[in-house]
């Protein structure tokens, strides 16, 4: 019942900042210099007064600041997203085309990252004074303080155009024919460069953090008793402190989702990419102001449910954390 009550308390919180979110986000675009009647007139060559003033008529432009914000919150309460005047197609549409590319993307580097970054940081806190420890210091430090488009540069200039091992940019080979296991190859080939670009930061958020939180626990009184006891350094770490370490790297990692999708526009960018990040960049440029609109309430939501789920995930492997409100 306590559960139930937490995650039904955890659902009103995510709805009043969903709408905050949304709030602020149509303001923000309408403080912005123009509208989407000026970029409807660039695109045509040109408008007089009384084109301009149809168009924002029929956009409801013309309507009080508070009618359009009220009238753009319950269009998006009732799942109406908006219509995107430059593709000419509803932006839930887009966003839906869009979404599998992205998340196969985000999931892919952010699971890989994760995985490799545990293994590594609890490798380097059982052996602090080893090579390992300076092997990981080294990708931390190298995943600090490169940027994501620098590092995308670097792999295609590396591995598409000096070594053509990979291919320079998009999802897939369009001259690829076969059953679903050859497309799948075709896709994941495609994928390499991109996931170790937007993997690579969080490899080494992940990796140290690991490793800071294993070693804490390594020290404590009852990995001590355990040694005490006979049990194996096996044993040891993966059924007393592996688990205990682990909270703070997930939430960590649930913290960080928002940063993945961010940091997927500029991959997709970078890779051509077919994802939300080329479409968002796309309609940036275009001033496609729905599809922006879109875009962002979209990744808000993400970062909502992320944080919703990564409370969850806490609760069930960490007993200190279910007694709590």
């Amino acid at each position: 019942m306590a559960i139930f009550m937490t995650i039904l308390q955890r659902l009103l919180y995510a709805a009043l900042l969903l709408i905050a979110v949304l709030v602020l986000n149509f303001t923000m675009m309408n403080l912005a210099p123009g509208d989407i009647a000026d970029t409807i007139a660039a695109s045509m060559g040109g408008a007089d007064a009384e084109m301009m003033e149809q168009i924002r008529a029929e956009y409801g432009l013309d309507q009080p600041f508070p009618v359009q914000l009220l009238a753009y919150v319950s269009r998006v309460l009732s799942f109406d997203l908006g219509y995107s005047y430059f593709y000419n197609a509803p932006v839930t549409t887009l966003i839906f085309e869009k979404l599998p590319a992205t998340l196969l993307l985000v999931l892919v580097a952010q699971s890989l990252a994760l995985v490799v970054g545990v293994l590594l940081g609890v490798f380097s806190a059982r052996h602090p004074n080893g090579i390992a420890n300076y092997f990981v210091t080294l990708i931390a430090l190298f995943g600090y303080a490169a940027p994501v488009f620098w590092t995308g540069i670097l792999l295609l200039i590396a591995f598409s155009l000096k070594i053509p091992l990979f291919p320079v940019a998009g999802m897939s080979d369009i001259t690829v024919d076969g059953n679903f296991f050859v497309k799948a190859v075709d896709v994941a080939h495609h994928m390499v460069l991109p996931v170790i670009t937007l993997g690579s930061i969080f490899l080494a958020l992940y990796s140290r953090l690991s490793r800071a939180s294993m070693l804490e626990v390594l020290g404590s009184d009852y990995v001590r008793t355990a040694k005490a006891k006979g049990l194996s350094q096996r044993e040891i770490v993966l059924k007393h402190a592996l688990k205990n370490a682990l909270p703070p790297v997930v939430t960590l990692a649930g913290l960080q989702f928002s940063a993945v999708i961010s940091g997927a526009v500029l991959v997709e960018t970078v890779f051509s990419w077919p994802g939300l990040g080329q479409l968002a960049l796309t309609s940036i440029l275009a001033r496609d102001t729905p599809t922006i609109l879109g875009i962002l309430f979209f990744s808000a939501l993400v970062v909502i449910i992320g944080n919703l789920l990564t409370d969850l995930v806490l609760r069930a492997i960490d007993p200190r954390v279910r007694g709590r409100a």
